[in-house]
Order: C-alpha cells, then structure tokens, then sequence
C-alpha cells in the first residue's frame, strides 16, 4: 500500500468485493430501488417479539446469505467487521453470535459499513487475510425509541428529519478476484459546527462529508469528473444540497455526478420519509444492492462511496451537546 497524504491509503493490490447482500424491510421494499435488494420482509418484526430482536435478524440473515452466495465456506473467512446504531452495537453482536468468524464490533454511526469496508481491506493488504466480511444494519423502529421519542407518543416529525432504514447490507471482500476493486480509502476526520438539532442530521454530517471529499481530492490528484458517480450515505435531501452548495465553494462542482443514498432509497413523494433516509443500514443496503449491480454490470465503473455519520447518542442531546460528524470514503474500479 502507499500512503498519500495524511488520510489516504492506495493499494498497490486493490481489493475484491467478491459478493453481496441486502435485506431491508417494507417501506424499502416499496421504494425505487426494491429490485436491487435480495429480499424485502412485510413485516418490521419479521416474526421477532422486539425491534432489537428483529435488526439482530437483519443482520444475521444479511451475512449468512451473503457467505452462500460467494461460495466461500464460512470456516476460510478470516474476520468480521459490522457494528449498528444500537448501544453496544447489540444488533450484530447478538445477531452474529453464532457465526463463528473472529469478529470486531465497530462503530462510526451511520458510517460504519464503510469504516468496516476500510479496516477489511487493510487486514487483507497486510496478509492478516484472505477474506473478510463487511456489515452493517438500522431499525426504524429501534432507532426512534433510542434515540428520539417511542413511537407510541405519535410525535410530529420535521420536515428536516429523515427516516432510519430498516434493513442491513454486507459485502464480502477478498484478496484475489475480478472485481469490482477497492483502490484507495480515505479516512475522515471529526468535524463538530455546532449544529444540535437532532432532527437536521444532513447538516450536521454535511461538513464531515465535504472535508473527507475535498481530502480525497488533494491526497489523490484526482477531482470529481474521476468518477462515474459520487455517493454519500446518509445526508438526505437537506444535507445532498448543502454539500454540493460547500463543495463549491471549495472548487469542486459535484452537481453532474453526485448522489445521496438517502436520497435514493425513499420516493420523496411518494413515501412519507421528509429529507430522506438515514442510518447505518441506509449506505449498506443501498450499495449492497443498487450500486453493486451497477458496478458488475459495469455502468457504473468508478465510484467514490463517502459514508457520513453523526456521532451522537441520546445522552449527548440532553445534555446540550452538538453533533460531530464523521465521513470514512472508498473509491471502487471496475
């Protein structure tokens, strides 16, 4: 590997993401992109007695299903890296108890997929593997009640506020293969702008997305005509726009080729969801399943991934604290 800059690693040897999976819940399933998922459930339980119990599902089914696919038996697969939104990442934990892969429980918010996309492919350019799984999972349900209101006090939602994706997404990356490949990750750093409004998440993360973007750029010699696409996580319709407007103010016009997978996962008019979607299983379901088939069929063959989260809990709100945001980045090449 090489290092460029102070945040971005190039490898000499890019990484295969040999397969993947996704599986999201109801309001997903009708949304623009339900083709691309392996399954959809109709029922946020999906037969559990507890949302907690029901996301730990997601993200068992989600890796189980994922290791089929590839054909890989489960017992050559070196590591795991998935984590939730949950307090003590409780729905993969539980959810992969019986998996029996070293696992690493890992948290960046809502850009935790990518952050484990990151750490799986350095273990696998330094020979600590051969193959690694990548996942990441969000409830609705169980991010409502932990982190704002109980769903049963019916509170009114602002226009700001986006929805958590109910469903996980996990991919399986590899030392040899075809591709796509992973050629570089970025790193990000945490940006705090003194935004508190739990219920403006875009903003809060926006400018974590935009030092990240900006960081990749100089460190990589590269801008945004690189890429056949740009791809945040979780910024939504607010965030989307506040990025672009930033970025330009940096020198870099994103607007032909960028996206959001909050943006793309819901049907704005359609679907009941404000600003869009959100949460750890928003970026993983969506690359899982939407930009994955389109890098395969190579439509897509260059892609910049930027995973934004808000590093925030409950606590912190109460007791007055802003919001820092994270953005961990992989570029992918067909």
């Amino acid at each position: 590997m090489q290092k460029l800059g102070k945040q971005t690693i190039k490898f000499d040897n890019p990484i295969t993401i040999t397969e993947t999976c996704s599986i999201v819940g109801p309001k997903e399933g009708e949304g623009p992109l339900s083709k691309y998922f392996d399954k959809y459930v109709e029922d946020e339980f999906w037969e559990e007695k507890t949302w907690e119990k029901a996301e730990s599902k997601f993200i068992k089914e989600t890796v189980n299903s994922c290791i089929t696919k590839s054909g890989i038996p489960s017992n050559t697969i070196d590591y795991c890296f998935a984590g939730d939104l949950l307090n003590q990442c409780i729905s993969s934990s539980f959810g992969l108890r019986e998996l029996a892969i070293p696992f690493y429980g890992i948290f960046g918010a809502c850009s935790t997929f990518v952050e484990g996309m990151q750490l799986a492919s350095v273990f696998i350019d330094g020979d600590a593997a051969d193959h690694a799984l990548c996942a990441a999972s969000s409830h609705f349900c169980s991010a409502e009640k932990q982190f704002r209101f109980p769903l049963e006090l019916g509170n009114q939602r602002p226009p700001s506020a986006q929805w958590t994706v109910t469903g996980s997404g996990a991919a399986l990356l590899s030392k040899n293969g075809q591709g796509p490949f992973i050629t570089t990750i970025t790193t990000g750093k945490i940006i705090d702008m003194g935004i508190k409004d739990a219920n403006s998440m875009g903003a809060a993360m926006a400018p974590a997305a935009l030092d990240t973007l900006v960081t990749h750029f100089k460190d990589t010699g590269r801008n945004p005509s690189y890429y056949d696409a740009i791809l945040t996580g979780d910024l939504g319709h607010i965030g989307k726009e506040i990025l672009m407007e930033l970025a330009e103010t940096k020198g870099y016009n994103i607007k032909n080729n960028y996206n959001d997978c909050g943006v793309l996962i819901f049907n704005k008019n359609e679907q009941d969801v404000h600003s869009g979607g959100s949460g750890c299983g928003c970026c993983a379901t969506v690359f899982a399943g939407y930009v994955f088939n389109m890098l395969k069929q190579k439509k897509y063959k260059k892609i910049l991934l930027i995973a934004t989260g808000a590093l925030t809990n409950s606590t912190t709100s109460q007791q007055g604290e802003s919001i820092p945001g994270i953005a961990h980045a992989v570029s992918i090449e067909v």
